[in-house]
């Protein structure tokens, strides 16, 4: 007899529909199942799970020659999502389901050998999918419920154990489908654990900090240990404006589907904080495996990739940030396919301005470092992906006084109003276009919107002529212009907009 359900697979951070199709002949005595369809090993490895599973919940499994053909079949099937829909079919093969209409339900979750269903991974990219593709129903593990319900326009139920699902199917049960208010969750779980207001001094840092949030700028610290710049960096999601409900929804998806979403947290409120160690691979910067993954800066989707000690990180693990920097989006390509991963994310970087940590410093700690020492340690950061860092700023050390003094400084909640009100103008500004904030302005936008007056136009070219600023240091220099002006009220960019943007390209007056 032949039976029919649906599941749902990953393809980056997108579901796709799987057709389960079940046929059990019922001859002979020797139970045998054959999975076809490019099943991987969890895949295969189903048929056992899911005879344990059926017969520990007092259910027949048939004998005779099963096969279970995963559809579409020139696609990999990867994981042991599939362990309940597989179930529901074979008994379905049967009288165990009393023939009930399979074709708007789809069914995710894995089996345990006593039948419980344990959580999987991307529930919300497949209630997404779900939804989009007219299914009604989408069952699948209580842990991830909550997840898929953050999707309205969908019925969603969360089961435990094997029985259950089929009790839901058969109309037996009293589970109710899990509902989510999104809009409520979203507006009653902000951090503001992290506030400006403990950091002492630094105003220069802060500031450059606040113009970097305003405008979504990549960010680079430059000081000697213990001057705050990993402080100041970590504070930085707290004056961030505030996720839109659709883009906590995209970044819970990635992490979802990465495995990173906590269990019983439905959505990501607060923009996230990605934090890698500077051993870390180009892969693991940029997504892999057979089966690719998000990498971090996929994670760091729509928040901050903070890079500390920036040049100890490998060479190779840099250089790959360069196009998804430009484009937004990494696309990884393997054997068994290629994938696109989102990567709207924000650098932030930290480094130290020698290998010992102390040039240039005034406090009583002397470099020991030669200068060919500094330049080799400097060169380890090449100059495009400098180039592509739009606000490099200087972190010193605070003196005596200043460390003794009471935290004086703006709170996160005073200088994310500001930010917030900078962001809203860009948001006019670039209503008609796929441009979000200052940073991502094309070069038609920035002809359009960084109209300089003639003394500042003057400062500009002179600038360039002095500190051999490549074209694309220049129009970021005009970006981050816009963005101060947006701070200060100013729609034409004049010599305080233009000076302070120079000031940030503090590593193009040195040399490297």
């Amino acid at each position: 007899m032949l039976a029919k359900t649906f599941s749902a697979a990953l393809k980056g951070v997108d579901a796709f529909t799987v057709e389960i199709e079940v046929n059990a002949t019922f001859a002979g005595e020797k139970t045998q199942v054959s999975i076809v369809g490019l099943p991987d090993t969890a895949v295969r490895e189903s048929k056992e799970r899911v005879h344990s599973a059926l017969t520990s919940s007092g259910y027949f499994h048939p004998h005779g020659f099963t096969t279970v053909n995963l559809a579409p079949a020139d696609i990999k099937k990867v994981g042991a999502g599939f362990d309940l829909p597989i179930a529901i079919g074979i008994m379905a093969t049967g009288d165990a389901m009393g023939g009930v209409d399979l074709s708007r339900t789809l069914l995710v979750g894995e089996l345990a050998l006593d039948g419980a269903i344990r959580p999987t991974r991307g529930a919300l990219s497949i209630a997404v999918h779900a939804r989009h593709h007219g299914y009604h129903t989408l069952i699948l593990p209580s842990e991830n419920a909550h997840e898929a319900a953050i999707v309205d326009g969908i019925q969603v139920i969360g089961v435990k154990h094997l029985t259950e699902a089929t009790e839901v199917l058969k109309g037996q049960s009293l589970i109710e489908p899990t509902v989510i208010d999104a809009l409520e969750y979203f507006s009653t779980h902000i951090d503001t654990s992290l506030d400006f207001a403990d950091i002492k001094g630094q105003e220069t840092a802060k500031r450059a900090v606040q113009v970097a949030a305003a405008g979504g700028h990549n960010c680079l610290l430059v000081g000697p240990p213990g001057t705050g710049k990993s402080m100041i960096a970590k504070r930085l999601p707290a004056i961030l404006p505030l996720m839109s409900l659709e883009e906590a929804i995209e970044t819970t998806r990635i992490h979802s589907v990465a495995g990173h979403l906590p269990i019983g947290q439905p959505l990501l409120v607060a923009r996230p904080f990605r934090s890698p160690h500077h051993t870390i691979s180009d892969a693991g910067m940029l997504g892999g495996q057979s089966n690719p993954q998000p990498g971090e800066i996929s994670l760091a989707h729509h928040g901050i990739l903070f890079l500390d000690e920036l040049p100890e990180f490998p060479r190779k693990a840099l250089e790959v940030l360069r196009q998804p920097m430009e484009d937004g989006q990494v696309t990884i390509s393997r054997a068994a396919g290629s994938c696109t991963f989102p990567a709207r994310f924000q650098l932030i970087a930290a480094m130290n301005p020698c290998p010992c940590g102390h040039y240039g410093s005034s406090g009583q700690r002397t470099c020991r470092c030669s200068s060919s020492q500094v330049r080799k340690y400097r060169s380890r950061l090449s100059g495009p992906l400098l180039d592509r860092i739009d606000i490099h700023v200087e972190v010193a050390s605070l003196s005596e006084d200043e460390l003794m003094k009471r935290p004086t400084g703006e709170s996160s909640q005073v200088l994310r109003d500001r930010v917030q009100a900078a962001r809203s103008k860009q948001s006019e500004r670039f209503a008609d276009s796929a441009t979000h904030c200052n940073a991502q302005m094309t070069s038609k936008e920035l002809r359009k919107h960084c109209e300089l007056d003639d003394p500042a136009a003057q400062l500009l070219k002179l600038a360039l002529s002095e500190m051999g600023i490549s074209a694309r240091a220049y129009d970021r220099i005009l970006r981050v212009a816009r963005t101060i002006a947006d701070l200060n009220g100013s729609e034409i960019l004049s010599i305080p907009e233009i000076s302070e943007a120079i000031q940030y390209r503090s590593l193009d007056r040195e040399l490297w």
